[in-house]
């Protein structure tokens, strides 16, 4: 992967109302690359109203945390930049946290407004969602607030900081362990009353697509997941939940009388099952009051916003006019691992130059496009472990990267289509494609045939084949291949051949193979 010029770490950490969050990542080319994340559950604020004073102990778990992420981020060689939101915002003593953090921790807080809370939080729902193209309505539920944004791409029309939180609604309206009849009505109105206020702003800029963010969000998708009865996805990032869902997962969550029967029943966190009914209830009601039919679950939040902000600051940050996050990610795993990445672009572009002339006859949809390009680029990143069976471990490599911008469906079938870029072919006995659905198998097997036929035709690896032409009868398949200047194409044809099975199977066409 192509580091940043300077070539240092940076961290960024979440002063967060219920947890601080650490991460450390490596400045590479267009963004970053994640190295570790540490989060401890600190609960720094409480309050049902105003959170107008840090508690003693408090202050001292909190900057007992402080150190910890010190030295977490030395022994990375990592310079913090740490930002605090609601809980020390509004607390009259924070200069006693803000100092003792810099002097015991060596930390220096930026205790930022709600307003620019918003917006780091959107830098980083951005980078992982990764959609420009659709206006958004971004909601991020914190500990002591929450945050809502409408912005288009990069360009924020508002943004609002409620005062509203998973711990601030819990000390308000469920205090004790056992849950009182009337609290989530209650919670439930004081909520919706609040939101209310921002409901005609949020209708005249209207939006396409709705993103959630934050613990309770990835929470409450869990648990939805969960209903299911699927196996959790490895990773939530686009994961996509439904007012509906959210509704029935409130009462569910309410049906448990006490903390301990809804940790036990859902099996939570303990740091998280007192304040996810409150938070639950929050989500609930901003689907409600601003119409959101489907919410898609994001990844990354403010820490990554703040790293986000804090490369642009130093000029090397993702430009805004680079819009598809899943293929930079795609692209800078690439760099990182495969040791012939022209090679690769090459590949991915004769692979998607079949794709625009078979799509149709294939039956599949043109959104599988980026996806087969994605799997040609990704296809040798197993050379970072082995040459040797690489094909297997470029699956794995795939599968436990950070890459954004791409829900885990997509993930899990693009390098599935990496994994059979060569040797044998998708079969049932195979546990991670007998897993997918039987659609989802059909798209595996189809670009992995595309995909074969496109490693044949740079056998040579020096990107001779430039043109591609497509003939179908009733029975056969003639794809004709041509060269820069007339260069010799035996051996990428011979190898082209050798690879067209699939592909001839999926097609159900004899497929040949010749020079133009």
């Amino acid at each position: 992967m192509a580091a940043s010029s300077s070539g240092e770490t940076i961290a960024a950490l979440d002063i967060g109302t219920n947890s601080f969050h650490l991460v450390i990542a490596k400045p590479v080319t267009g963004g970053f690359e994640v190295v570790t994340r540490e989060r401890e559950s600190v609960r720094i604020g409480h309050g049902g109203g105003e959170m107008k004073q840090l508690e003693p102990d408090a202050i001292e778990r909190g900057i007992a945390c402080l150190t910890r992420m010190q030295k977490i981020a030395q022994s990375h060689n990592a310079q913090i930049r740490a930002v605090a939101t609601s809980a020390i915002r509004e607390a009259r003593n924070q200069d006693e946290f803000v100092k003792r953090a810099r002097k015991e921790a060596k930390i220096q807080i930026e205790v930022i407004s709600g307003v620019e809370e918003a917006r780091l939080i959107h830098l980083g729902a951005l980078y992982a969602i990764g959609d420009h193209d659709h206006p958004m309505l971004l909601c991020d539920i914190g500990g002591g607030s929450t945050e809502i944004v409408l912005a288009n791409d990069d360009d924020i029309l508002l943004s609002r900081s409620f005062k509203l939180g998973a711990i601030r609604l819990t000390d308000r309206f469920f205090p004790s362990d056992r849950l009182h009849p009337s609290a989530v009505s209650s919670c439930r109105s004081f909520v919706r009353s609040t939101l209310t206020i921002l409901q005609s702003e949020v209708e005249e800029f209207g939006f396409d697509i709705a993103v959630a963010s934050s613990g309770t969000a990835e929470t409450v998708a869990r648990l939805i997941c969960a209903q299911t009865g699927k196996p959790a996805p490895q990773t939530f990032n686009r994961f996509e939940f439904t007012r509906s869902e959210i509704s029935q997962t409130v009462k569910l969550l309410a049906e448990s009388a006490t903390i301990s029967e809804r940790q036990q029943r859902f099996k939570l966190d303990p740091a998280r099952a007192d304040i996810i009914l409150a938070g639950a209830i929050l989500l609930e009601g901003i689907a409600d009051v601003y119409s959101v039919d489907k919410f898609m679950f994001s990844d990354y939040a403010l820490r990554e916003g703040v790293l986000i902000d804090t490369l642009q600051r130093q000029g090397r940050g993702p430009k805004t006019e680079v819009v598809d996050a899943a293929m930079r990610s795609v692209r800078l795993l690439a760099d990182r691992c495969d040791d012939r990445p022209e090679h690769a672009e090459h590949v991915a572009r004769l692979a998607c130059l079949l794709f625009d002339k078979l799509h149709e006859s294939l039956s599949i949809g043109k959104s599988n496009r980026r996806l087969l390009e994605a799997a040609a680029l990704l296809a040798n990143v197993g050379v970072v472990i082995s040459h040797s069976k690489h094909h297997l471990h470029t699956y794995y490599v795939v599968r436990n990267s950070e890459l954004v911008g791409l829900s885990d469906r997509e993930i899990e079938i693009l390098a599935q289509v990496a994994r059979y870029h060569r040797k044998g072919s998708p079969k049932l006995e195979h546990p991670e494609f007998a897993a997918l659905s039987a659609d989802d198998q059909y798209i595996v097997r189809a670009l992995a045939g595309l995909l074969r036929v496109a490693v044949g035709l740079d056998r040579t690896q020096d990107g001779r084949v430039d043109k591609l032409t497509v003939n179908i009868s009733d029975k056969e398949l003639v794809i004709g291949v041509s060269t820069n200047d007339n260069q010799d194409s035996d051996l990428n044809v011979y190898a082209a051949n050798e690879r067209k099975g699939l592909l001839g199977e999926v097609i159900g066409l004899r497929v040949k193979i010749t020079s133009a």
